[in-house]
Parts: C-alpha cells; sequence; structure tokens
C-alpha cells in the first residue's frame, strides 16, 4: 500500500495528515500550534511541522508529500537563503495604505486586466510596497520573495542556509502563484514589472509547476529518502481539491478567513477588487471572495457570552430567525471584503426585546453568513456557475450552523463529514504526482449531508442596510 502525506499550515496550526494514495483512506493525523501574531517567523512553521510529523508517527514510510499553506504570507529571503524577517501573514493590514498607493499608480482596471485582482492589504505584492517604503535596507537585501507553503516545501527539499539546495529549487505551483499580486492566473506567467513596483527590484521566484509535477525529491530527514514533493497550493485551492469540488461548486470556508471560492474554467476580472481571480490546484480558475472575519466571530461571540461553541449554538437556536432585527456587522479585525481595513464591529437594532444572549449569539451566525452570501452573490456576478454549496470549516458542523446557513444563503448547503481539507488536497496532490494522470485521484468522501432551511431575505436585507451604515462612517 503507497501512503501519501499532505500537511496545512494555516494561520492557527500545522496539521499532517497520511492517506491510503489509492483509496484516500485515513491512515494517521498529527498537529501542532502555530504561534499567534500577524507577523510569524518562518522558522516557528518548521518547528511546528517538525512536531505535527512527530505527532503523526513519522513520515519513514510516505511515497510523496505536499504542502499545502496559508496563502499571500510574505517570506523574504537573502543571497543565502536566510529569512531576512519575520513573514507578514495575509491577515496583518499594515500594508493597507501600500495597497492603496500600488492600485492608485496604475489603476484597478489594469490590475485586473493584467494578474485578475486588485492590491489590497492581504497581498503579497502590497507588502512588499510595505517592506520597501518601510524597512528599505531589508528591502534592497531581498534576493528571493516565496510564499509559506513555496518555504515549507523548499525546505523539505533540503533548502535553508548551509542546505543541500540553492534558491533556484524554490517552487510553487499556480494556485498559491496567483494570489501573489504579480502572477496572471489566465496566461500562467509571472509580471516581474509588478513585483518590482512592489518590491523596488527584481528577484527569484519559485518556479511554477503543474498540477502534478514534482517538485522534486525530500532532502531532509524528517521526510523518507526518495518521497516525491508535489507542487503543493495555497490553502483554498487545497480545501477545494480535498473535497473533490469541480464546476458549479461553490466552496464556503469557516476558518480564520471567510472564503466563497468557485470552481470555473474561466478566469475572474472584477476591477472593483471583490473577486480575486485565482487558480486553482488543477489547472482551472479559483474566483474567490475571502472576509477577514470568521470563526473567531463566533469565538468572540462565545467568549463575551461565558459560554463553548456548543453552548454558543443552543443559544443561537432559542432566537427566532432575524434575531427580532439585531443585527451583528463582525467587522472585528478590521475588513477584507469589503475592504474597510480600519473598520470596526458594531451592533444595530438593539431593543430591549433584543438584548438577550440568544439574540447577540443568533445574530453573530446570521452576520457571519451574510458576509459570505454577499461573496456568493459576486462570484454570480463574475460569471460563476453555482449549483450546489459545500461547506467546510471548523464552524461547519454546528446545529445553528445547519439551521442559519441556508436560510440566510437561500439553497441547499452540503456538510461534507469533518475533515482537515487542506491537508486532504495537499494528500490527494501528491497521489497525483505519485500515479500520473490527467486528472487526480477519485477519492470519495463519506458521510455528507445536505441541510435545508426557508429562506431569510429580511436578514440579509437587514444586514446590508447596517453594513452600509459602517462605511457611512468611515
Amino acid at each position: 500500500m503507497a501512503l501519501v502525506a499532505g500537511i496545512d499550515s494555516s494561520t492557527q496550526s500545522c496539521k499532517v495528515v497520511v492517506r491510503d494514495a489509492a483509496t484516500g483512506a485515513l491512515v494517521r493525523t498529527g498537529r501542532a500550534a502555530h504561534p499567534d501574531g500577524t507577523e510569524v517567523h518562518p522558522d516557528r512553521w518548521w518547528d511546528a511541522l517538525q512536531a505535527a510529523v512527530a505527532d503523526a508517527g513519522g513520515l519513514d514510510d510516505v511515497d510523496a508529500v505536499s504542502v499545502g499553506g496559508q496563502q499571500h504570507g510574505m517570506v523574504a529571503l537573502g543571497e543565502a537563503g536566510q529569512v531576512l524577517r519575520p513573514a507578514l501573514l495575509w491577515n496583518d493590514t499594515r500594508s493597507a495604505a501600500a495597497a492603496a498607493d500600488l492600485t492608485r499608480e496604475r489603476g484597478a482596471e489594469a490590475w485586473a486586466d493584467d494578474v485578475g485582482l486588485v492590491p489590497v492589504a492581504s497581498f503579497t505584492v502590497s507588502k512588499l510596497r510595505w517592506l520597501r517604503d518601510h524597512e528599505p535596507d531589508v528591502a534592497a537585501k531581498v534576493a528571493a520573495v516565496c510564499l509559506p507553503h513555496d518555504w515549507l516545501t523548499w525546505r523539505l527539499a533540503g533548502g535553508g542556509p548551509g542546505g543541500s539546495v540553492g534558491l533556484d529549487a524554490l517552487v510553487t505551483d499556480r494556485g498559491d502563484a496567483s494570489g501573489t499580486g504579480y502572477f496572471s492566473a489566465a496566461t500562467g506567467e509571472y509580471r516581474r514589472d509588478l513585483l518590482e513596483a512592489g518590491l523596488g527590484h527584481d528577484a527569484i521566484l519559485p518556479r511554477v509547476l503543474g498540477p502534478a509535477e514534482s517538485g522534486g525529491a525530500a532532502g531532509v530527514d524528517l521526510v523518507r529518502s526518495g518521497a516525491l514533493l508535489g507542487p503543493g497550493s495555497g490553502d483554498n485551492a487545497a480545501a477545494a481539491l480535498g473535497v473533490g469540488a469541480r464546476p458549479g461548486d461553490v466552496v464556503v470556508s469557516i476558518g480564520t478567513s471567510g472564503v466563497v471560492s468557485g470552481i470555473s474554467d474561466v478566469a475572474a476580472n472584477d476591477p472593483s477588487g471583490v473577486v480575486a481571480g485565482f487558480a486553482d490546484a488543477t489547472g482551472r480558475f479559483l474566483p474567490l471572495v475571502c472576509t477577514l472575519n470568521a470563526a473567531r466571530v463566533l469565538d468572540a461571540t462565545a467568549r463575551l457570552l461565558g459560554v463553548d461553541h456548543d453552548g454558543l449554538a443552543r443559544l443561537a437556536l432559542q432566537a427566532p430567525a432575524g434575531a427580532d432585527g439585531l443585527v451583528l456587522v463582525p467587522y472585528l479585525e478590521g475588513e477584507r471584503t469589503p475592504n474597510l481595513p480600519d473598520a470596526t464591529g458594531s451592533l444595530h437594532g438593539l431593543t430591549l426585546t433584543s438584548t438577550t444572549p440568544a439574540h447577540l449569539a443568533r445574530a453573530a451566525f446570521e452576520g457571519l453568513f451574510c458576509g459570505l452570501a454577499a461573496g456568493i452573490d459576486a462570484l454570480v456576478e463574475q460569471g460563476v456557475d453555482v449549483r450546489r454549496v459545500v461547506l467546510v470549516g471548523g464552524a461547519a458542523a454546528s446545529p445553528a450552523t445547519h439551521a442559519i446557513a441556508p436560510a440566510v444563503l437561500g439553497c441547499p448547503v452540503v456538510v461534507p463529514p469533518p475533515s482537515e481539507y487542506v491537508a486532504d488536497g495537499a494528500a490527494r496532490q501528491a497521489a497525483w504526482v505519485l500515479g500520473g494522470g490527467a486528472e487526480p485521484p477519485q477519492w470519495q468522501l463519506q458521510g455528507e449531508q445536505t441541510v435545508t432551511a426557508d429562506a431569510t431575505p429580511q436578514v440579509r436585507e437587514r444586514y446590508a442596510v447596517a453594513a452600509d451604515k459602517v462605511v457611512d462612517r468611515l
């Protein structure tokens, strides 16, 4: 039995899954925490990866490995392969002004035409401009730029100061490269002029591999000698691969960020910047809308009410749909979509009736899904075919989610069984690299369910009014 490993190096933790390459059957898992913060030294990811591998019982018996990682994070490397400064993560909003400068200099339509997206604080090109403007001495030393998953794949190959491979061994895939701001998913090529617009000079960039192309063999003791390295991908593309998403599917992920993405055969081009024209991990496209505020909205509300997540769900189901007019606009960490990095969260419609823990819990769930529903609308405007919504993430299994998500989204929602879908997608890609072929292996998900509810358009209408008020105040 050939085994493959998938790694998910996310914002909060590192997860490892080992699966049967032929069937996808889960063999074992491991995990380790990442440090908090929006600025993290990549060495901490490597430490967590080693701990997660040990927790999974090692990778001495696997034949291929792929890494899925948080998108956009800026890893700046010097000539010797050393990390020059801690990585700025996707949710570090200090680069908001840099994104605005880049957009103003070229125009939103030019960015959308050239690379399928308009700069926001999250994208790598914006973080490079911030580095150029605020730490010019560091920026001048940058010899190579890569993303979190690129860096980890390179480390697995033997990269790093004094390692067995150099900067020319850096590899990536279309899915993750398309979130940098200097790679076009439509053409499959880097735009080095846009890299220079951010960093101020050219630099080595990872070679973009095909969906099933190997990045070489593992070159560290952490993995079996000779095990193939897959190209890996960004977390959103890996998750779509993990759930087996196909054209017509919209994947809604509730993690640290809220993500709405659709598999498409056509590249997106949205000069408003709401829809990012990413690529997927199979050779297609992954138009995507991302919000900064997702699972942490529920975390914060549960903490405020002094309950755990099960308690929050029970409370939410005690309040009526619409929470008697109470609306939470959950911009607790600023917001990326809409692009409001300086926004804060707000409650609207408070009355004597709605000032109860149950009403606030319901408003938290409804506010979360209203933001995601707007993302689906934006994908439809870009021509994405929506036949079903696939809901993943830690909150997907909540009974409150099952009741509220289809009501707010206005359509049936498919909930796959709980799993680490980013790591699963990376493992499926590793099996694809190992076995070859035009399409990834057809692993079957067992135990998915479809949940339905009466649509509640009035909830979205009230949310839209409240969200407009937030914009008017900024």
